[in-house]
């Protein structure tokens, strides 16, 4: 009982320390920088990127996410009932592979949607 406990304020705090870290480390090298005279202007592209909307981003991942969830789903069932494969292996086994390539499947069209 006790390990249950611990486990999602530690996952938490592994988070908040990993953001803290990239937020001081970058603040760090910034105004290193600074000191040695460089221009503030560094730190912001000069060019005009035309980038993808988040939220079209997120939309297309999470739905992609859910799709591969499903057919995972799906394709278990089929393997437990037909094939035979064991319940407890089928299941998450499935959905852990389907969602995987539902989320490379939505990094690739992302990477296509800002060319």
């Amino acid at each position: 009982m006790g390990s249950e406990v611990v486990i999602l304020p530690l996952i938490f705090g592994v988070l908040f320390g990993i953001f803290y870290l990239f937020i001081s480390a970058r603040n760090k090298e910034r105004m290193a920088l600074i000191e040695k005279g460089a221009d503030a202007s560094i730190f912001y592209s000069s060019k005009e990127k035309r980038v993808t909307p988040i939220w079209k981003v997120l939309i297309l991942n999470f739905s992609l996410l859910l799709m591969g969830i499903g057919i995972g789903i799906f394709i278990a069932g089929i393997l437990h009932v037909s094939v035979g494969v064991e319940e407890d292996i089928a299941y998450p086994g499935t959905i852990f592979l389907m969602a995987g390539v539902g989320l490379f499947t939505g990094f690739n069209m992302t990477k296509k949607l800002d060319k």
